[in-house]
């Protein structure tokens, strides 16, 4: 479940970005994916994309492509989007 909020978490600021620069479809998003834990258990990049991708279903990123770097921090940060 906690993944499901990180990815809406995620997934809200890709749709402000896209609303803000007037992109009719994001196409694609780089997330840098540090180590998250919650309940004992560290959130995957597969979950991550899997709910983002549910998630999405009917918005301007619906098909997102996602890139998700795992990297050495204790949080996420969304690197890059694209669109048009």
């Amino acid at each position: 479940m906690h993944d499901l909020h990180e990815a809406n978490k995620i997934l809200k600021i890709i749709l402000e970005y896209a609303k803000e620069n007037n992109l009719q479809k994001v196409s694609r998003a780089v997330i840098n994916l540090g180590i998250i834990e919650e309940h004992g258990q560290e959130i995957s990049p597969e979950n991550i994309e899997f709910n983002i991708n549910v998630l999405a279903k009917g918005t301007v990123a619906e098909n997102i492509e996602l890139v998700i770097n795992k990297v050495k921090s204790e949080s996420w940060e969304l690197k890059e989007i694209e669109g048009e």
